[in-house]
């Protein structure tokens, strides 16, 4: 990984938009900062469309698409996307509502099956926020060991439940998206972009193993200080800061090279 600065004013101004995480990386231990939420106007200004990929609930999404300067939140790490309207939030499912019903009756009892195996696993506090999935929390109000939860991951993978772990989540789903698929997705809705247009025009930022398929997905990838992932294919920048400061410092390095070109 290269740190940021090295980013060229002529890689910043082929961008046409920004995607970005949110735990770890906007948030700080999910505290909005000031400076991570300024830049964000910032980026705006700069002619950038914004949007989230978050592993976080339809339900945050559908408050925070409101209230901050973006186009959409893609959630539950690319099941389910909101779009920004007039003063209003439209939930994209491609589900019908009797498969989503099904498949969350199994998400639940499959849940408790897995926390009568594994009693360190506890709910996430915003689970009945979520459309498509269920997840565990084991890294935001209780830590819990990684080899509790690879193995709680491998029980659920092989009863047929697709898994996803984020810095403070476990996630199981029966869905088959993931963060790049639902992005693609998303700015095809948006501003219907070809997915291998999207590659080159549109950067991400992100710290964590979920979002591994954006870093492989998008050309121009940047990770704050605090990560420590080890992927196949890891982010091509690096901040100085961590978490939203190093939101805030890689939004400013990108703003600048645009108006030196």
């Amino acid at each position: 990984m290269r740190p940021i600065e090295s980013l060229t004013p002529t890689e910043a101004c082929r961008l046409h938009g920004l995607l970005f995480d949110l735990d770890d990386t906007l948030l700080d231990a999910a505290e909005l900062r000031e400076d991570a939420y300024s830049a964000l106007y910032r980026l705006r200004e700069a002619g950038l469309l914004l949007v989230a990929v978050t592993g976080r609930p339809a339900g945050w999404g559908s408050v925070l698409v409101r209230q901050w300067p973006v186009a959409a939140m893609v959630c539950e790490n690319g099941a389910v996307a909101v779009l920004r309207g007039a003063g209003s939030a439209d939930v994209v499912d491609s589900v019908d509502a009797e498969t989503r019903r099904e498949r969350r009756e199994r998400l639940r009892s499959f849940a408790r099956e897995l926390e009568a195996v594994f009693s360190e696993l506890r709910p996430t506090e915003d689970v009945d926020f979520r459309v498509t999935d269920y997840t565990f929390d084991i890294g935001e109000r209780t830590r819990v060991d990684r080899k509790v939860v690879d193995a709680a991951a491998l029980r659920a993978r092989r009863a047929g439940f697709r898994t996803t772990v984020s810095t403070v989540h476990l996630h199981l789903t029966l869905d088959g998206d993931d963060k790049a698929s639902g992005t693609i997705r998303t700015l095809r809705l948006l501003r219907d972009v070809d997915p291998t247009v999207a590659r080159w025009r549109y950067g991400y930022v992100g710290d964590s193993e979920n979002d591994a398929p954006c870093f492989a997905a998008f050309h121009t990838t940047v990770a704050p200080a605090n990560f420590r992932g080890r992927l196949t294919v890891p982010p091509r920048f690096v901040t100085h800061e961590p978490r939203g400061a190093g939101f805030a410092e890689a939004a400013a390095v990108i703003s600048a090279r645009r108006s030196l070109a």
